[in-house]
């Protein structure tokens, strides 16, 4: 059994599920000067970065079951929402996976950031458009400055580092 991809698929159906009840529960938040955000989009932020893992561990097909999961968890919550979830986010990770998938064999990070960045633009505009949010530059521009900087550079940086430290240190200081 898979460990690693079990985990990234709780984690990545229980981030759409969250970025889905925080949205319903308070709407546009600030997330910078001038810029609104929906209250979810750290989660979802995250999703895309799982989307990545669980396509790494478990494949193709988990990503999709992993969408079936949040939209099926967000119905209780709002089944407006779900649906308006479920759809985006499923164009975003068809289009995020047409990115990642060519360019993961150049590496994880390069992949990742691209890969994002395009699922980031996808969702942001199909969700607040399906979700009924405003399309203004201040709703726009806060969602990918949340799913973008907060939600995929500072965790892509953080595992880095963590690669770069764990290369520079004798591998006996580590207890192996």
């Amino acid at each position: 059994m898979n460990h690693l991809g079990t985990a990234a698929l709780t984690a990545y159906a229980t981030s759409i599920t969250a970025a889905n009840i925080l949205t319903a529960r308070y709407g546009l938040v600030p997330v910078a000067p001038g810029m609104l955000t929906t209250a979810g989009t750290f989660a979802a932020g995250a999703a895309l970065l799982l989307r990545d893992v669980v396509q790494d561990t478990l494949g193709r097909a988990a990503v999709f079951a992993g969408i079936a999961a949040g939209a099926a968890l967000t119905w209780a919550t709002s089944p407006a929402l779900a649906v308006a979830s479920a759809t985006a986010f499923l164009a975003a990770e068809l289009a995020d996976m047409a990115v990642y998938t060519p360019l993961r064999n150049r590496g994880w990070a390069r992949a990742v950031l691209a890969s994002n960045a395009v699922g980031a633009v996808v969702d942001t505009l199909l969700f607040l458009l399906l979700a009924g949010f405003p399309l203004t530059a201040a709703a726009v521009g806060g969602q990918l400055v949340g799913k973008l900087a907060w939600a995929t550079l500072l965790p892509v940086a953080a595992v880095l580092t963590v690669r770069r430290w764990r290369r520079a240190v004798p591998r006996h200081s580590l207890g192996t």
